[in-house]
Order: structure tokens, then sequence, then C-alpha cells
């Protein structure tokens, strides 16, 4: 089936009609209509740092691998170890061409011995798809397309255990981070996952498409008394971004390999079915050895000491010299002062490096250097 919408007929998510009669301002996003924002993008963004907010992610890509070998075909396919992965937990992990380029980076849910729930990003999911369909041939394991088959909620921040709780009977206690269980929400049949992309503890839950506005409806009302509110794609960005968290298209791309952004971790060159074959080993590898000897750049924070706002894009400077460029930046609401993340010469890496700067429209802004993440909740 042919998922690619046509150029000026944007997809709707099961929640469409949801979203316009709250007001949302849309979005084209990766071919979808999205919201963008609700109301005020800094209020949403607080109430996620500080309440609870709910968001509608249906535009990302479920794709089902299941199988005797399906296991072994996401070893082969992806640069993670999957078949170590226990029933009920999830990965976070890689796709990266033959050259170590990164195709997308993935969470991967093992929903049971032979199945697996791939989720891949909106703007990637049908070269993810392709990708481990030629990758399965000689693997006793079928790839399915599975992004009509569900809808996404999110409900993020510190109420949501709380507000989650009152609506299921399913352990949410026991649910690690990076784990999943099937159970019911607000009498839905639902994947109950703790993952999020903003920084605090929160849940993702995969329902069929019918049961989207039940479930939203039910959500919304249960979070009314502690402030959960409606959140769109914005402030979605913010959250992550003072995560330290990467963003497909902007630090991530074919042209870095996972140890280029400082990801290496996620490359399991240890994992021992198909012999340790995976595509883009020998790359992987040669990378690796660079990243250790002398990585040519390193993602860094960057914390602006004026009010003006660097995009991605924009080069840092120092001592009049080109020495990176920004891959995101923002105001930071729960900082109060703009933020980006930048690939900058190694040398230039160190925390309070000094005579950093961005060139915004010509004029060099000084930025402080730090570690990432900006922003790390208390356990």
């Amino acid at each position: 089936m042919n998922h690619a919408p046509p150029s000026s007929t944007p997809r709707t998510t099961a929640l469409d009609a949801t979203h316009r009669a709250l007001g949302a301002t849309m979005t084209d996003f990766a071919g979808w209509d999205m919201p963008l924002r609700y109301g005020s993008e800094r209020d949403e963004h607080n109430a996620v740092r500080t309440r609870a907010g709910l968001f509608d992610l249906s535009h990302m890509g479920e794709i089902t691998v299941s199988g005797p070998a399906a296991g072994r075909l996401l070893d082969y396919a992806l640069v993670g170890d999957i078949g170590a992965v226990a029933v009920g937990r999830a990965r976070y992990t890689m796709i990266c061409r033959e050259d170590g380029g990164i195709l997308d980076d993935l969470i991967v849910y093992r929903l049971g011995e032979d199945e697996f729930l791939v989720v891949a990003n909106a703007s990637n999911a049908q070269t993810v798809l392709d990708a481990l369909t030629a990758r399965a041939d000689g693997f006793d394991a079928e790839v399915r397309d599975d992004r009509d088959a569900y809808a996404l909620l999110a409900v993020q921040g510190p109420r949501s255990p709380g507000i989650l709780k009152s609506l299921t009977d399913a352990d949410l206690d026991g649910l690690k981070y990076y784990a999943g269980l099937p159970g019911t929400v607000a009498g839905v049949p639902a994947l109950i996952a703790r993952t999020g992309y903003t920084g605090e503890d929160g849940f993702e839950l995969f329902v069929e498409p019918k049961y989207a506005e039940t479930l939203w409806r039910a959500l919304t009302e249960a979070g009314e008394g502690v402030g959960l509110v409606p959140c769109g794609l914005s402030c979605r960005d913010t959250l992550r971004l003072e995560a330290g968290m990467p963003l497909y298209g902007n630090e991530l791309t074919t042209g870095l390999t996972p140890f280029d952004a400082g990801l290496g971790r996620v490359v399991k060159f240890g994992k021992t079915s198909n012999e340790g074959a995976f595509v883009g080993r020998e790359a992987l590898e040669a990378a690796a050895e660079r990243a250790a000897s002398a990585p040519p750049r390193k993602l860094v924070g960057l914390v602006a000491e004026g009010r003006r706002v660097p995009r991605a894009g924009y080069q840092v400077v120092a001592d009049g010299v080109v020495v990176g460029e920004v891959t995101s930046g923002a105001p930071s609401p729960t900082l109060g002062r703009p933020i980006a993340m930048a690939y900058v010469d190694a040398s230039y890496a160190g925390p309070r490096t000094p005579g950093v700067g961005v060139d915004i429209r010509g004029t060099h802004e000084p930025y402080e250097v730090v570690a990432l993440p900006f922003y790390k909740r208390q356990k």
C-alpha cells in the first residue's frame, strides 16, 4: 500500500476533528496535518514540566516485525542487540545505511517472543519500512506496515502516572522506563508504554484509531483537576531540546554515524546472532575508531548570554573563525534563555570554553558551551 500522501493533501489523524474543535493551530508536518499549538506554547511546555500534557502522536510510523526469525532480522537490520530485549521491554536504537549514515532513530518494543513493534519517525516511516522489507530477504520473518492500525496518544509530565492510574488497573508502578504492557485504559485496549520525548515521566498509548477520541476525552476529563492541557508539536520540540534529545533531520542525518552524534552507545558490536553481522558494521567500526582517537566535531549545548534565538544552520564562531553549526535552537521556557544544540570542533566542545558565539544575522552573539542535557528531571 502506498502511504505517500498527495503533496496538496496532508493526512489527518483520528483526532483531527478534536484538534479543530479545541482551536488548534494546525501545520503540515511530514505529510500530516498536525496541531502545532492550542494556545500558548510556553504554557503547554510549562504544563508538561510541572503538571501534565496530552499529545496526539498518531503521525509516527508503526511497523510490526514478526515470525520465528524476527529477532535475528532486527539484529541484522538495526545497530542494536534487539534479540536480547526481554518481552515487555523497549529499546532505543537506529537503522543505518551500509556506509554507517543514520536512516532513522527508532524505538523497538518486544511484544512477544516472535513479535516486535518498530516505531519510526513520521518523515522516515516509508524509508524504514522499505529498508526493513529489503533486509528481511532470507529471514523467516514478516515486515508489516501498521501505520493505519494505530493511533498514538501520549500523556507526559509529573502528574501523568496519577492521571493514568485513575483510568486503568494495569500495574503502572511496576512498569519501568522503556517498558510496555497490554492493558485497558478507560475501557480501551491499549499498549501502555513508559516512553516519551519530553524529559519527563510519562506514557505513550497505542490504540486502534477508532478508540482515539474516546481515550482523548477520558484522559482530558481525568486530568482536569490536576492541570493537564492539550499540547502541540511546538512545545514537544522545546521539551526534547531542553532534555538534549536528538531530532532526525537536525542532530541526526544520513551524513552522520551514531558515533558522530555522540550516540555510539546504541551500536552493539558484541551481538552474537547472524555471527555478529549487521548492516553498516564495517563502516561503524571505522567510525568508532575515529571517534575514539580524534572526533572532528562534538554535539554540545549552547546557552545564550543575551536574548537572541539561534536557529538550525546558524554558524558557531570563535575568534572570528567558524567552528561549528547550530542544529536546533529555541527559547527555553525552563531556563528563561535561548538555548541551542550544535556540532562544534572538538577543541571548542569543553564546557565554558571562552569566546564562543553564534552568528545571528551578522552579529556574533556570545554563548556559553554546556554539557547536554540542559534539563534533567528530579527522580
